[in-house]
This record gives structure tokens, C-alpha cells and sequence, in this order.
């Protein structure tokens, strides 16, 4: 049965003295004052060389690329994915708006213009997105077509000339207000009168500060503040062929079968932020539990309080063992399938939210209170079961598998 090695435990341990001395001193910033969290994550970065690896894997997948292979769609390097979601899993423990920005910056911007771009779109945009010189947004989800993301799109590219004159709006959008670097879905509007839903899916790299795109300021939100969501704009905006990603309509794994690939690699990976969050949850219960006092006696010693804590731990290691074995399975070359990822989601998320609901419970009024930090770690679960597809769709997708095999 897969566990941490060794040098996965020193990696452990090396992350969170990290994140002891550089996050958790700058928590209120990110939380309540409205600060970014982009110059934290570089600092990661510089820290533990992640920008050099970053740079290292680039070549492999520019190499792949000139020479027809298909690229990885790992975009932070290595081959082994239990070190790679180490980090993932241990800043949610923290501030999980840290790794939802991170992850769409390299993970799907970055990682879509490796799968679909030519290898100039990759040197003109992707290295900077990977080693956080730049940062990227992924756009794809409006105002009216959240769960229906790719059927429900309404913004729209019509060709004029070698140009394409992109107009619409894409809202919750994760760096949307900061972005440099916007990897854009638009549905081809060529004349023809074709059924909206049907019509081809082009993906687009957009600069900031283009002629009619207009970043929002971001946005007031429920939970992970460490995280900037925003709307986008776009008025006629100007795209040559050189930002359509591949610089064909027809891409090999482009569109529609892009997105959906990003999913299942969004999906699986919310299992790992779930485990990060409840891990935290579960050690600042136990400790709590221990020392708060009630009556003369720790409240620990209750059985009401030792039922939350046992279903907590239950919930724990059902995710824990959930990631485990996405790691072993990727690290043999497995690739989840779209219901098993949204399986991973639904429980995880789930899981997530109701042990950090139990841990504010356990600590009464204090978990009401930011300062006991349970009350953070609520609010950033909650996202998990909408975002990446809301719990709903992750059923339609798990049951339509189901019935199709």
C-alpha cells in the first residue's frame, strides 16, 4: 500500500517550516486586507529551486513537442506526483487560495497552451506562467452557463480577415483581476447560423491590457480571500491567428476535449486540497479538545465531542487513501477517468466541508472567531463542492459513465 517515504516525510517537513515562517505571519494580509498572494507563492518558488524545475520541464515538453510527442500535462516538473502534491496538500492546510491560484496559473494556463499550442505560443506564453514570472487566468465559465460550461457559452469569436473579433463575458474567474496571461474559451461564430451550442469551441491567449478587454477588480467573496476571482470584458477584442492556440480551429485535443481533459485534472485534484484542509481541521480539533476545559474536565473526554473527532479521522483517512491512490495509480502512467476524478471531488469535497463544520462544533464560539482559524478553513472548503463542477454535476457525470459502460 502506498505511503510517504522518507524523503517524502523530509519534504513534508521542509513545506510546512515554510509555510511556519512565510504564510501563516502574512494570513490576516491575504485574508482581510486584499493583498495577492502571487509574490508569497514566487518566494516558494526561490525557496525550494521550483523555478528552475519549472524551466527544466519546459524543455521536456517544448522538446516533446518539436518532435511529435504528445506533452505532459504536468506543468511544475518531476516525475513523481506524491512530491508534487505534497505542496498542494500542505498549503491547504493554511490558506487554500494559495493553491487555487497557483494551480490555474501552471497547472491549466500554462498547461493548456503546452497540450494545444505551437511550440512559439509555448515560448511566447507558457515558461513565464510555469516558473511565475507571469501570471495566467483560464476562462471559460459565464454568467449563465456555469454548470453548462461549454454548451451554455455565449461569448463569441467571428473572423474578420487574419483577425478573430472576440466579444463577451467570463465570470469566476481565479486571477481574473491580476492575470498577465488569460487562456480564453470562445465559441467560432462563422455565419452559418449554427445552434450556439453547437458550434466549434477556440481557445485563445489574451494579454492584459489588450484594446477591449478589461480585467474587473475582484470580486467580495465567502472564502479562500488568498485567492483573487474577478469578471472579465471583452468588447471587440482583436486576436490574430497567432493567439489561437495551435493556430488551427481543429487542434489536436482541442476545445471542447481540452476543457474536459482539465477537469479531471482539476477534479483529482481537489481530493488533495480536501486533505489538506481536513488534516488541519482534525489536528487543531484533537488539540483543542484536549485543553479546553468544561466543567473541571477536557472536553475531549465527552462522547459527543469524541464522535465528531472519530468521524472526523474516518473522513481523513477515507480522502487520504483517495489520494494515494491517484498518486500510485499516476505514477504508474494511469490517468483518471472523467467519473472516477469527479468521483474523488464529490467525496472529498464533501468530506472537507463537514469536518471542518464538526471542528467548528467542537470549538463552540472560538470556531466562530477568525483568530481560532477553523472559521478560515469552513469558508474554503465550502468552494470546493462548486467549483471544477458543483456536487450535482459530478453525480451526472459519475451515473452517465455508469450507465455507459
Amino acid at each position: 500500500m502506498y505511503d510517504w517515504s522518507e524523503e517524502h516525510q523530509a519534504i513534508i517537513a521542509v513545506v510546512r517550516r515554510f509555510v511556519d515562517e512565510e504564510i501563516r505571519p502574512h494570513l490576516d494580509d491575504l485574508e482581510h486586507n486584499g493583498v495577492p498572494p502571487y509574490e508569497i507563492l514566487r518566494k516558494m518558488y526561490d525557496v525550494f529551486g521550483l523555478k528552475e524545475m519549472a524551466q527544466e520541464n519546459f524543455k521536456r515538453q517544448l522538446d516533446k513537442k518539436i518532435s511529435g510527442e504528445e506533452p505532459s500535462r504536468a506543468s511544475r516538473g518531476g516525475s513523481d506526483p506524491g512530491a508534487q502534491l505534497i505542496s498542494t496538500i500542505e498549503l491547504c492546510r493554511v490558506s487554500p487560495g494559495l493553491v487555487t491560484s497557483l494551480g490555474v496559473s501552471t497547472g491549466l494556463a500554462a498547461g493548456t497552451i503546452n497540450k494545444l499550442g505551437t511550440p512559439a505560443q509555448m515560448e511566447r506564453w507558457a515558461l513565464d506562467l510555469m516558473t511565475l514570472d507571469k501570471i495566467g487566468a483560464w476562462a471559460i465559465t459565464e454568467p449563465d452557463s456555469g454548470s453548462d460550461a461549454l454548451g451554455g457559452m455565449r461569448t463569441s469569436a467571428k473572423r474578420d480577415g487574419d483577425e478573430y473579433v472576440i466579444n463577451g463575458q467570463k465570470t469566476w474567474i481565479t486571477n481574473g483581476p491580476y492575470a498577465d496571461t488569460i487562456v480564453l474559451y470562445a465559441k467560432l461564430d462563422d455565419g452559418s447560423g449554427e445552434d450556439m451550442r453547437n458550434r466549434k469551441v477556440l481557445t485563445f491567449v489574451l494579454d492584459k491590457g489588450m484594446p477591449g478587454l478589461e480585467q474587473a477588480k475582484p470580486m467580495r467573496k465567502m472564502g479562500q480571500h488568498g485567492s483573487p476571482t474577478g469578471e472579465v470584458f471583452l468588447s471587440d477584442v482583436r486576436a490574430g491567428k497567432d493567439r489561437l492556440l495551435g493556430e488551427s480551429e481543429e487542434p489536436k485535443g482541442g476545445g471542447r476535449q481540452s476543457a474536459k481533459d482539465n477537469f479531471v485534472a482539476e477534479r483529482a485534484g481537489v481530493a488533495a486540497m480536501s486533505l489538506g484542509i481536513i488534516e488541519e481541521c482534525v489536528k487543531l480539533s484533537i488539540d483543542y479538545a484536549k485543553h479546553r476545559k468544561l466543567w473541571g474536565t477536557p472536553i475531549g473526554d465527552f462522547q459527543l465531542i469524541q464522535l465528531k473527532l472519530a468521524q472526523m479521522e474516518v473522513a481523513r483517512i477515507n480522502v487520504r487513501n483517495m489520494v494515494f491512490a491517484h498518486i500510485e495509480r499516476s505514477s504508474q502512467g494511469a490517468v483518471p477517468t472523467l467519473a472516477e476524478a469527479s468521483a474523488m471531488k464529490l467525496y472529498a469535497a464533501q468530506a472537507a466541508c463537514q469536518v471542518a463544520d464538526d471542528a467548528i462544533q467542537i470549538f463552540g464560539g472560538n470556531g466562530y472567531i477568525a483568530e481560532y482559524r477553523v472559521e478560515q478553513l469552513s469558508r474554503d472548503a465550502r468552494v470546493l463542492r462548486i467549483y471544477a463542477g458543483t456536487d450535482e454535476m459530478q453525480v451526472v457525470a459519475i451515473a452517465k459513465d455508469l450507465i455507459r459502460s
